[in-house]
């Protein structure tokens, strides 16, 4: 294919959390990603980027709600269901390595077709799988 949609790829999602700082320690500290970007835009606003340290994958826009609606999405983003999915190489590294570092994870791993998997809820809730794919 030449010309749209060629090159395209997803490089950020936006995340709504609370507080900055407490996202950025969470996301650092539990998960082992980076800090990718921390931007004062003026009026407490804030362009705050973080990342798998292996820098695969979008990266996650750390959005600090503003008003109440915003407030209200806050660890339901998607309405109770798996919301990212953290693939790794190595499942049983990486889920010791983050219970280890207080990552509460909802259930016990499990091998599905697909790969290995185990669902974990981030600081405010929303939920993610921690997946070896099956390769």
């Amino acid at each position: 294919m030449t010309g749209f949609a060629e090159n395209r790829r997803v490089a950020t999602v936006a995340l709504v959390v609370a507080n900055y700082d407490e996202a950025i320690a969470w996301y650092v500290d539990r998960l082992g990603f980076l800090l990718t970007e921390d931007v004062d835009l003026g009026d407490g606003k804030r362009w705050v980027t973080v990342a798998p340290a292996n820098g695969q994958g979008a990266q996650l826009l750390l959005a600090e709600a503003s008003d109440d609606a915003q407030r209200d999405s806050i660890g339901n983003q998607t309405g109770g269901r798996v919301f990212l999915f953290l693939e790794t190489d190595d499942f049983v590294r990486d889920h010791a390595a983050m219970l280890k570092r207080g990552v509460e994870f909802r259930e016990a791993p499990r091998r599905e077709a697909y790969g290995t998997v185990a669902v974990f809820a981030d600081l405010h809730g929303n939920l993610w799988d921690l997946i070896e794919p099956k390769r």
